[in-house]
């Protein structure tokens, strides 16, 4: 078993979906499961770390600048195609909302893709906003290296109330008014992704600069990107 202080940091990738957000925004959460290996009860954005296959995912269009550049910030090159394809996969997975246009699949489809490609859906990544990074501190039994990515629902390709092919990892999915999120039982880290967001209204261009809580083992800092 591996011990606690040598638990593997896993890239992860988070989405907030806004909905409304110039008149009455609300964002689009859901609550794990009280058995959950992390966060357990909590109320969440929907999200989850990066699969060995997101690389190799065809994306229709990729994410615009400046965000592209900066998630190469402290990370491998070659891991920017695969979170996005990752935030999208989250999205479609717990939710059963698509990110995504008309397309067609060129290379065999992954097992976790393949409901969202029975729709005939290739993944896009443009609308994607990268607004915040967290790494889990020390001391949990799972860590991640969390990318989180802002998204208007008017991009999502669908009804927006239609969560009929979601999994069931993520429960009572639900559109929460921005001024009401707060009651609900957080994590710390989302509470602070919030009031980010909350500052940002209408969100309609990427921040001029990304928080990152940096919580390694050798230090824990909060800088911003770039």
């Amino acid at each position: 078993m591996t011990s606690i202080e040598h638990v593997i940091i896993r890239n992860a990738a988070t989405v907030i979906v806004l909905r409304n957000a110039a008149e009455v925004p609300c964002v689009l959460m859901g609550q794990r499961g009280e058995k959950a290996a992390f966060m357990p009860s909590k109320f969440v954005f929907p999200g989850g770390a990066v699969d060995s296959s997101d690389a190799e995912i065809p994306m229709a269009s990729e994410i615009s600048e400046p965000c592209f550049s900066r998630l190469a910030e402290d990370a491998d090159l070659g891991l920017r195609r695969a979170l996005c394809a990752a935030a999208v996969r989250e999205l479609w997975e717990e939710t059963g909302l698509i990110l995504g246009c008309d397309g067609h699949w060129s290379k065999p489809v992954p097992a976790d893709w393949r409901g969202f490609a029975n729709r005939g859906k290739l993944p896009i990544a443009a609308p994607l906003q990268f607004v915040f990074r967290a790494i889990t501190p020390p001391g949990r039994t799972r860590r991640f290296d969390a990318r989180f990515f802002l998204l208007d629902a008017e991009h999502i390709a669908g009804n927006l109330d239609d969560f009929s092919n979601a999994s069931d990892e993520l429960r009572q999915l639900q559109w929460i008014p921005l001024a009401a999120a707060r009651r609900f039982d957080l994590p710390f880290i989302t509470e602070v992704v919030l009031s980010e967001v909350e500052s940002r209204l209408p969100c309609t261009a990427p921040p001029k600069s990304v928080p990152y809580f940096k919580n390694t083992d050798g230090e824990s800092v909060f800088i911003r990107i770039p």
